[in-house]
């Protein structure tokens, strides 16, 4: 059975069309609450970040969570990795998070989490999917789940993410972070200044409209800025329910997911705590690769998108892995990607070995990449499948060589075919880049 709903981070769409309506948030929440809450008695804590549509779907997920007998805790704005942890330490049958993460205001999503504080497993999706087709059926009053809130769920986060960083301190280190407008403007501050800190705080006034715009990991302009006009150490840009992080060093360079992945293994491993191979994707850089291989550090690559960076860790047992896009999940400190328990790792290396976050990542040379998003009309995947961009594709890997690699991919949440050419020449990279584009619109 295809999933109809759930994408490769939960459900999302566009507010006020399907599958985000209301209507359909209830029914999620009841089919959810009899798979996840396994009925009368169960007991799940619903999250979210500071979109406006947060309050309409959580009122809609609560109504069908007690239509199923399950009890709901509400926490308010908290980061994607907050509700995880909380999952656990309040040792919940489920954590619900209500976020559409980096995306605009307009779109909102709903993802789960286990009670093990990881996310659901293709079954379990489509067990709650096969359930959204079945009629409601509501307990017996008595039977029906009740609410209510927990006012410490952002301090229990807090004092979590200080304990990843020991009994170490930021004392001395000034720092600008850039919280989205999201689900850590509270808590984001909160965690640096209380390791002692200067901090200088951006993104911080959340309106149910302005989460990710013209701020956070997607657009990091005026974090550069922030940073440079203040002569502070680095920053750190978290998204809109804060589970990716990425940075901008002391000179007002752009640290990404890679370089943050590379900065991280390589502190680890120079004290003999790195476990396994580092995952990546598909999408992960090749300097990436080289700069462990040199270091001798198995590196993996996953599709593309955090769960199956965590499924390949967890078959391969690793302990770290990510995307470029700055997710980054450090499973010796947590169970999901995680954007202030990763900022406290970098600055953890950075502190322990007395370098600079410039100096840290130096290791890593990064290829030129090119990658442009060609529409398409129709499956994706089988235009894919055409003999003639098949044959494209292997002249461009033999046109490439050792020198580079190609990547193909149907977008998971958009009509779109994306090519991804990477090589250490950039005008060869962006040559075979075009051509291949040039084909696979040719084929659409």
């Amino acid at each position: 059975m295809s999933r109809q709903y759930f994408g490769t981070d939960g459900v999302r769409g566009r507010v006020g069309e399907a599958p985000m309506t209301p209507e359909f948030a209830l029914k999620l929440g009841w089919a959810a609450g009899r798979v996840l809450g396994k009925g009368f008695g169960g007991h799940v804590i619903v999250g979210k970040d500071t979109r406006r549509s947060g309050y309409m779907f959580e009122s809609a997920l609560e109504a069908g969570f007690a239509a199923a007998g399950v009890t709901t805790d509400l926490l308010g704005p908290l980061p994607t990795p907050g509700v995880a942890y909380l999952t656990r330490a309040l040792r919940a049958s489920a954590g619900v998070v209500i976020s559409a993460s980096h995306n605009p205001h307009h779109d909102n999503g709903v993802k789960f989490f286990g009670p093990d504080g990881h996310k659901l497993s293709d079954e379990i999706e489509l067990e709650i999917e096969r359930l959204l087709d079945a009629p409601l059926e509501c307990v017996a009053p008595e039977q029906l789940g009740r609410a209510k809130r927990i006012e410490d769920a952002a301090g229990r986060y807090i004092e979590f993410c200080k304990g990843t960083f020991g009994d170490r301190n930021l004392n001395g280190l000034k720092l600008v972070v850039d919280c989205a407008n999201g689900a850590a403007y509270r808590v984001a501050p909160a965690v640096f200044e209380e390791l002692g800190a200067e901090v200088i705080v951006i993104g911080d006034r959340p309106n149910g409209l302005n989460i990710n715009a013209g701020c956070g990991s997607t657009h990091l302009d005026a974090l550069k800025s922030a940073v440079q006009r203040s002569r502070a150490a680095l920053g750190i840009a978290l998204d809109g329910d804060a589970d990716r992080c990425l940075m901008i060093d002391g000179d007002g360079n752009e640290v990404d997911g890679d370089q943050i992945l590379y900065a991280i293994a390589q502190w680890k491993h120079a004290r003999g705590k790195l476990q396994g191979p580092v995952v990546g994707t598909q999408m992960s850089n090749l300097g990436l690769e080289r700069a462990l291989q040199a270091l001798g550090i198995e590196f993996l690559r996953a599709k593309v998108g955090d769960r199956y960076v965590m499924e390949l860790l967890q078959r391969s047992g690793g302990m770290l892995g990510g995307e470029g896009s700055g997710h980054t999940i450090c499973l010796d400190k947590t169970t999901t990607g995680d954007g202030l328990v990763t900022a406290l790792q970098v600055l953890t290396a950075m502190r322990t070995q007395k370098k600079s976050l410039a100096d840290l990542v130096s290791g890593v040379r990064k290829c030129p990449q090119v990658l442009i998003n060609v529409p398409v009309k129709g499956r994706a995947s089988d235009i894919l499948d055409r003999a003639a961009l098949q044959d494209a594709e292997r002249s461009a890997v033999s046109r490439l060589g050792a020198r580079g690699r190609v990547l193909l991919r149907a977008s998971g949440t958009e009509p779109l075919i994306r090519v991804m050419v990477e090589a250490d020449d950039h005008a060869l990279t962006r040559d075979v880049a075009q051509s291949l584009a040039t084909v696979v619109a040719a084929q659409a």
